[in-house]
């Protein structure tokens, strides 16, 4: 890189760093708050309290890394035109590929991040955070229901329990599930231990029954059992002693290698889907988020130029692609046309944000024709709404047609 290039580099890399720490910074200590429950309800030490809430750090830095790339490029790009900098680069003769290389390689920087945490850190953080909730659940079981007690687990979950034989078993078991409003479940046991089988934890009910009631057809199923397990991590019975991982808590390769006859037992396999190719997509949206930073505030302008308008037009821009995004994502779970779209959605806003940059940096004239004919329209409208609110007449003609 040459000096220029440096300077410039290292003004969008502060910017994008201080972004990203201070956004991720903000939105952890909001989600952390929620979970405080973790240590004045279920019993939890604060470091255990800190390492639950910073597993969703890497989920975090996913979402906000394209936020804190497009703020760094507009805030550096303006900050170049509004100290006249990048008026003296383009009077120097200075090519705008010299201009959008270190922004480049901020997006290549940003890329690699976002790609590096949904392709492997992000589900080794949710598998984690999985075993922990787990893990707290049977402390909660275990160690902090005291005996005769009723205890919330998880939100529509309640537990509890006559009292604890000698050798740590319980008695007179209760567990009421009523998570799903559409099935109410009911265990009720003689004995019950929380016991961990291949890394998994599970209470084992036994000597007791469960109902399930269907509030909408008012029917009630009956079942008695010698001896029952209950997954603590699905509150669900066990499926050959395996977790039922959610999809963005699979790894890549375990993504890569399942089928469509292999998905029937864990879930639609659209979910699958759209979860496996939303990793490889993510990274590509920091190369759109480039193209349309640059495409609107890339040239060069006069101060007296207003550049406000470009910046609307650009953060609409990402709102849009975000939401086409969403769609695209939304509609692979469904169709399998929809993983096409979620690749055309950044490829085609990159392509098109880059066709206007080209187009605004070898046609200025025209770009700022545009700018002024659009400007004229609104001034134009602008008068003729305040001309005919100050002709009585006019006013009084309006008002009479409105009312017929």
């Amino acid at each position: 890189m040459s000096i220029l290039e440096r300077y410039i580099f290292r003004t969008a890399f502060s910017a994008f760093l201080l972004c990203l720490l201070a956004l991720t910074a903000v939105i952890w200590m909001t989600s952390a708050l929620r979970e405080l429950d973790l240590v004045t309800g279920k019993g939890q030490t604060i470091f255990m309290f800190l390492y639950l809430t910073m597993l969703s750090i890497p989920a975090l830095v996913m979402v906000i890394a394209p936020l804190a790339l497009f703020i760094s490029i507009m805030y550096t790009l303006n900050k170049l035109n509004g100290d006249s900098e990048l008026i003296v680069m383009s009077a120097a003769g200075i090519p705008p590929g010299h201009i959008l290389r270190p922004f480049l390689s901020l997006t290549l920087l940003a890329a690699l991040l976002v790609g590096t945490i949904t392709l492997r850190v992000m589900p080794e953080s949710f598998r984690e955070l999985r075993h922990l909730v787990t893990k707290i659940r049977a402390d909660v079981v275990t160690e902090f229901v005291q005996e005769g007690k009723f205890i919330t687990i998880d939100q529509g979950v309640t537990f509890h329990y006559r009292e604890k034989a000698p050798n740590g078993a319980m008695r007179g078991i209760m567990f009421h599930d009523r998570r799903n409003p559409k099935l109410a479940t009911t265990y009720l046991a003689e004995r019950g231990r929380v016991t961990e089988i291949d890394g998994v934890t599970y209470f084992i009910l036994e000597q007791g029954s469960f109902q399930r009631q269907d509030p909408a057809h008012k029917e009630t199923a009956l079942v008695y059992f010698d001896r029952y397990a209950i997954d603590l991590d699905q509150l669900t019975p066990s499926d050959g002693g395996q977790i039922a991982y959610k999809p963005r808590e699979w790894r890549t390769s375990q993504l890569l290698k399942l089928t469509r006859e292999d998905s029937a037992k864990f879930g639609p396999y659209g979910r699958f889907r759209s979860e496996l190719h939303d990793r490889f997509v993510q990274p590509l949206y920091a190369f759109a988020t480039l193209a349309i930073a640059f495409a609107a505030l890339g040239s060069a302008r006069t101060t007296r130029q207003g550049r406000g308008t470009a910046i609307l037009a650009a953060a609409g821009a990402m709102l849009l692609l975000r939401i086409a995004g969403f769609y695209a994502s939304s509609l692979a779970v469904r169709h399998q046309s929809g993983v096409v779209l979620m690749y055309m959605v950044p490829l085609l806003a990159t392509s098109i944000a880059a066709l206007i940059g080209w187009w605004s940096q070898t046609r200025p004239a025209a770009l700022a024709g545009i700018a002024t004919m659009l400007g004229n329209w609104s001034l134009r409208i602008r008068q003729s709404a305040i001309g005919r609110l100050a002709d009585p007449a006019a006013l009084m003609a309006a008002l009479q047609r409105g009312r017929s």
